[in-house]
């Protein structure tokens, strides 16, 4: 994209958050999450997903987050991150014809090491996006599609069983979904036992996903629940994109992310819950 295109879309972005800045509703949702607050970032670095840091910053990804490095050996798409621990865990898949998936941990020094996961049988190339559990021992991922499951596995680097810089990452035991779910965009555990997702299904639904116990390698069944509906506010019309979420256990706050439709996609809106009182 030529520098002008780039500014033009800035520009936009900028007007559509001022635009829209009034808009913000403060609803209290059937699941317990109140509506708290919006916000907005630029599509091509923030689209894809967030995560917050320790320090209650927040960290965005999108397509134009990739480094180059890594789209030289094919991974060419970047899904919602997570952050434990100060290592920042990205979910990345390749094209059409991947036999493989990768998740990258970056270390609070920097470093970069790459776990790359062969596809099991009957299993989507898709790497939607990583949640790390907060014992900071098991990474949950997720496929695109009509999907009865979350993926389980090792958690890169946290967990001994891994290797120490990058290497093969074999599944663990899965979370089966008690009903299947629609297009999971990002998740991220609220509680040991607890997952918010959002599904990027004609509703925008928020999903819960309440499990037995708290993860351990074994295979567990997740009792799914619907929460509420994200919203679909622009000044463009078309079809509206979920994208990450992320819950910040310091604030209680539960982000979800939105592409906005047409050429507003531009500009993604971040959207903040607090527990219903």
């Amino acid at each position: 994209m030529t520098a002008k295109p780039l500014q033009a879309a800035a520009a936009l972005a900028g007007a559509i958050a001022l635009t829209l800045v009034a808009t913000t509703a403060s609803a209290a949702s059937p699941g317990g999450w109140t509506e708290s607050g919006t916000s907005y970032t630029g599509s091509l670095t923030g689209g894809e997903g967030v995560a917050g840091r320790a320090d209650g910053s927040l960290l965005y990804r999108g397509l134009g987050s990739i480094p180059i490095a890594l789209r030289v050996k094919g991974w060419n798409h970047v899904g919602d991150p997570d952050i434990a621990q100060g290592h920042v865990f990205d979910a990345y898949q390749g094209g059409d014809g991947a036999t493989s998936k990768m998740y990258a941990v970056t270390t609070p020094g920097g470093q970069r090491y790459e776990y790359v996961h062969p596809l099991d049988p009957g299993e989507a190339l898709n790497n939607s996006f990583a949640a790390v559990s907060p014992d900071a021992q098991w990474l949950v991922s997720g496929e695109w599609g009509t999907r009865d499951r979350l993926q389980v596995f090792p958690a890169p680097l946290l967990n001994p069983s891994t290797p120490r810089t990058g290497g093969t990452l074999p599944q663990a035991g899965q979370i089966t979904l008690d009903r299947a779910v629609d297009n999971i965009q990002g998740c991220d555990f609220v509680s040991a036992t607890r997952l918010v997702c959002v599904s990027d299904d004609d509703a925008k639904d928020l999903l819960q996903v309440d499990l037995p116990h708290a993860l351990d390698g074994t295979a567990v069944t997740g009792q799914v629940t619907t929460l509420l509906q994200l919203p679909k506010r622009s000044i463009c019309s078309g079809t509206f994109e979920s994208e990450g979420i992320d819950f910040d256990p310091g604030s209680g706050t539960l982000r979800a992310e939105v592409v906005q439709p047409g050429i507003c996609m531009v500009s993604t809106t971040v959207y903040s819950y607090s527990p219903t009182p």
